[in-house]
């Protein structure tokens, strides 16, 4: 793989090189590689057409937690967030212990392995967040809970230059991968001030269906702002914004 350079950036293939565009800027390389029709028929490639499979399960089993998450997640996420999450959910995959090779999934695996995953890392929340919370799901009635005793912002929070303003969220996410749908519901705090004097107690409830037999997600972030004039601006774009898997609940 090379990276392009010049005034003339080039797209499509000249003499078997392939010139594309990535966000990582504009890149060229040789074309080639084994036929596709040999990959999906030839045995030699079984192992192949077995990894291709589980890779596949991992990104659209990502792409049903970004959805279900959607709302938290525009403010608080990194370019690199799909490619980063798919691969620990490959991670999880490969820890199902029922299904063979090439069978594994998501929801037969250590689906635990995904807490404390971030999904900016530009601001992580375990970077950011600096006072204990406690995390709670009944999945009797499908309520999932934060609660934060009372803490000093300046103190407890690493918040970028230029904050006067934060806010916690939080939500909870019951995803039915095999079936690629979820459920989600989420709470925030108003816009606190971001001084020395303590915060008043903050307890926030989500609810998901009441006794479900599906995995149960659970996030937590924090947005910052900026005030002027008296109105409110999400600071730098929400680039420093935090969101974390908190907790999950398996049956």
């Amino acid at each position: 793989m090379a990276k392009q350079t010049g005034i003339i950036k080039l797209k499509g293939t000249i003499g078997g090189i392939s010139f594309y565009k990535t966000s990582d800027g504009h890149l060229a390389r040789e074309k080639g590689g084994v036929d596709k029709s040999r990959i999906a028929n030839d045995p030699a490639f079984q192992r192949t057409r077995e990894n291709g499979a589980e890779f596949g399960r991992a990104g659209k089993g990502g792409k049903v937690i970004r959805n279900a998450i959607r709302i938290l997640l525009l403010n608080a996420k990194d370019r690199r967030v799909v490619s980063r999450l798919t691969t620990d959910l490959l991670k999880i995959v490969k820890t199902d212990s029922t299904n063979g090779r090439g069978l594994r999934t998501i929801e037969d695996g250590n689906l635990s392995l995904l807490k404390g995953f971030e999904f900016n890392i530009n601001g992580k929340l375990g970077a950011t967040l600096f006072t204990p919370f406690g995390i709670a799901f009944d999945r009797v009635t499908g309520d999932g809970s934060v609660s934060i005793a009372p803490f000093s912002a300046k103190k407890r929070i690493a918040a970028p230059s230029g904050t006067t303003h934060f806010k916690m969220v939080m939500g909870a996410a019951e995803l039915d991968f095999a079936n690629k749908a979820s459920v989600f519901e989420s709470n925030e705090t108003a816009v606190l001030p971001y001084v020395n004097t303590a915060t008043a107690q903050i307890d926030l409830t989500a609810s998901v269906t009441a006794n479900s037999t599906l995995p149960v997600v659970q996030v937590l972030g924090i947005e910052f702002y900026q005030e002027v004039n008296g109105e409110m601006y999400s600071l730098k774009n929400g680039s420093y914004n935090a969101l974390s898997v908190s907790d999950v609940d398996t049956v």
